[in-house]
């Protein structure tokens, strides 16, 4: 199994290659960072994404982000409405065929969405979404690529943070697509469904997902898992919590009675609902094996934890209502033999993975195993606005516990923002998982 999913990673990190995204920035802000911009690694790779992820996770808890923060992330934003993982030059007319992902499209029009006051930015984001929708109702990575797990769901999310319903992605009239997706009538879930692997699989693949469909068998990837198993339940990187928890594990999927004889993906789950609990029960199943995380599956990487994918199974078991399946993760994440927060030290995407799956579950992102994770987060770029008024610290990190409620448009599309609580990776994370899907970083 180890080699299956090398295979399918190898194949990814190939895809990968093809485009990179111009370095360096002219217009730099302190301690060498771009104006706005959190972090000071090179942005090439992830700049839009974990900008991104750094807005949500701020907003989730409370925290205010800067103007200047909010105005980068727009202002990465291509003329027909994608974005690209970052350019140091936005005078420069964007590649649509290669500099545009749906990675960083979908994550930043979930920022954006989700802070308010730029619903223009976010239509023109969501616009390039059904534009470039596959006629099998997914997405790639790149517009005209083969549809891909993360890109699909970090695209679904999308939809989610705005307001619209998922299966109705696509875009209608002019533009050959009806109302329920692709130019085939067919919906993001319909892509999803088809990379889920069923009964016909191997016992312990069962209710994974692949990356990508590719010749031959499927192969179990388990960052595209914890990605599709929160997209398709209609969620993006931020929800709203239920506080709840259903009582049993995921239901895995049932192949007692099921003839698995004719495909590797036959006798899989039939609906939206039963493949996201059977992919959750892989899930579960997996971090039992470890103990409590999911392992690297990166070619080249050695036999350690995936920090980063085990936050996204975090988010995705908690949106499913199984907080107590997500609780012995989060624990692990928390505990310091895990070395989970020092990974994350200085990281902006990574603090962004580790305060939204807290949050997502319950626990305290500001007592995160004895770390404060969202001033970690916040020292990574502009002095935010303020911060939450039941935080006990203000934007300037004062205990006064003062705090300025976020001002929102309140328009876009559908005029609804989602309640903030919860996250990819996408990549395809590749949680979600743009970065991660390249660099391994998140």
């Amino acid at each position: 199994m180890n080699i299956r999913r090398s295979v399918a990673a190898l194949s990814l990190c190939a895809a990968l290659g093809v485009a990179a995204a111009p370095a360096a920035s002219a217009e730099d802000g302190p301690a060498g960072r771009s104006a706005g911009l959190y972090g000071t690694k090179d942005p090439k790779f992830d700049g839009v994404w974990r900008q991104s992820l750094a807005l949500l996770a701020q907003d989730a808890v409370g925290v205010t982000p800067a103007k200047s923060a909010i105005d980068w992330l727009a202002g990465q934003q291509c003329a027909d409405g994608g974005f690209p993982a970052y350019r140091a030059d936005t005078t420069k007319a964007c590649d649509p065929k290669k500099g545009e992902f749906t990675d960083a499209t979908s994550a930043a029009v979930q920022a954006l969405a989700a802070l308010g006051g730029r619903a223009d930015a976010v239509e023109k984001g969501i616009g390039w979404l059904k534009r470039h929708q596959n006629e099998d109702g997914g997405w790639g990575m790149n517009p005209g690529g083969p549809s891909d797990a993360n890109s699909t769901s970090a695209a679904i999310g999308a939809f989610a943070a705005t307001g619209q319903d998922p299966a109705k992605g696509g875009e209608d009239g002019e533009g050959g697509k009806d109302d329920h997706g692709g130019h085939g009538g067919k919906s993001p879930y319909d892509a999803l469904l088809g990379l889920q692997l069923g009964c016909a699989a191997m016992a312990d693949e069962r209710g994974a997902f692949a990356y990508t469909a590719a010749k031959g068998e499927p192969v179990a990837n388990e960052l595209a898992t914890a990605s599709a198993a929160l997209a398709i339940q209609g969620k993006g990187f931020v929800f709203e919590t239920v506080g709840k928890d259903k009582g049993a594990g995921p239901k895995p999927l049932r192949c007692e009675d099921r003839d698995s004889k004719d495909g590797a993906g036959s006798g899989g789950a039939g609906t939206p609902k039963e493949a996201a609990e059977a992919a959750l029960a892989h899930l579960s199943r997996v971090m039992s094996d470890t103990g409590s995380h999911l392992k690297s599956a990166m070619p080249g990487a050695k036999d350690q934890p995936d920090f980063g994918g085990t936050a996204d199974a975090v988010v995705a078991l908690a949106a499913g209502e199984h907080s107590a399946a997500a609780g012995k993760p989060l624990q692990w994440l928390q505990s310091k033999d895990s070395g989970a927060v020092a990974w994350a030290k200085g990281d902006p995407g990574a603090l962004a993975k580790l305060v939204l799956a807290a949050h997502a579950a319950g626990a305290n992102p500001r007592d995160f195993g004895g770390a404060d994770l969202v001033q970690q987060l916040n020292a990574t770029g502009p002095k935010p606005e303020a911060a939450a008024p039941d935080s006990g610290a203000d934007a300037e990190g004062d205990s006064d516990g003062k705090g300025e409620e976020k001002k929102s448009d309140g328009g876009g599309i559908g005029g609804v923002w989602w309640t903030v609580g919860v996250c990819a990776v996408a990549g395809v994370g590749i949680g979600f998982l743009l970065s991660g899907r390249k660099r391994q970083q998140l």
